[in-house]
């Protein structure tokens, strides 16, 4: 659920109602949502909704989300055994010290740190030539 957060969702509860909106938030241990911007199937719009885990049936992602793994795995090609990916919370480690996610380089700084750049842009650069 982390890789959804910030991102468009469609949710359907166990009384068959279906949401959309942005996925701000959630609960792991009860799966509780909430979700900003969103609208019901009427067209209804509400700023903040909050959805008790209880009822939601399911939850699916409106666009396909940023593969982290595909940019590891391009990043391990240049950085061989320097790199981990931490799916759960959406970071990618390069060397112990630059850190990227799907926006780009977070932290850090130096020669490795602009090559990891631009294996990330490069790899953005295909994302969207391939959309």
């Amino acid at each position: 659920m982390s890789v959804l957060i910030q991102k468009p969702v469609t949710v359907v509860t166990t009384t068959n109602k279906k949401f959309m909106g942005i996925l701000t938030g959630f609960e792991p241990g009860s799966l509780s949502l909430s979700l900003s911007d969103a609208k019901d199937e009427e067209g209804k719009i509400m700023p903040k909704l909050f959805l008790n885990g209880s009822i939601v049936a399911q939850v699916w992602a409106s666009e396909k989300p940023f593969d982290l793994k595909k940019l590891a795995e391009r990043l391990e090609r240049i950085f061989p055994k320097l790199v981990r990916l931490y799916e759960d919370v959406g970071i990618i480690v390069v060397m112990d010290k630059i850190r990227v996610n799907q926006d780009g380089i977070l932290e850090g700084l130096g020669p490795a740190a602009e090559r990891a750049k631009r294996v990330y842009e490069e790899f953005v650069k295909e994302l969207q030539a391939s959309k």
